[in-house]
């Protein structure tokens, strides 16, 4: 099979299980948005090894590879909102920079937990195989 075809069935297999998440949202009346879900649920089917990552990682590649383009239509569609920013622009400026300084703080913080608890398991492991 030719890559742009696995790369187009992986894509589409994606968003069916986005498709999914949508709809169990709109079925529950859930407050989490169906993307999400469909996050959830792909994390889920991984984790219980009820198929392999292969089956769609050249898809997911692609789509993050082009993601930046998906980005285009919502930042053209802030300049319907000019005015907002005009009279609000600092304050929403400021929160933008605390709120991605929390995250890279939050997200390197539980990485470094991870990577010491992964460590911590190796090393009873290997104290397990010695001794």
């Amino acid at each position: 099979m030719h890559s742009w075809m696995k790369i187009v069935i992986q894509v589409i297999f994606l968003y069916l299980i986005y498709f999914f998440g949508v709809f169990l949202q709109n079925l529950f009346h859930l407050m989490i948005p169906g993307s999400i879900i469909g996050m959830i649920i792909l994390f889920v089917l991984l984790q219980a090894n009820f198929f392999q990552k292969e089956w769609v990682k050249d898809g997911s590649l692609f789509l993050v590879k082009y993601l930046p383009l998906l980005f285009i239509p919502a930042t053209v569609g802030i300049m319907q909102y000019l005015l907002l920013f005009t009279s609000k622009g600092f304050l929403t400026v400021i929160v933008v920079l605390i709120s991605t300084v929390l995250v890279m703080i939050s997200s390197s913080w539980i990485c470094q937990q991870l990577s010491e608890r992964k460590e911590d398991v190796n090393k009873i492991k290997e104290r397990k195989y010695s001794g």
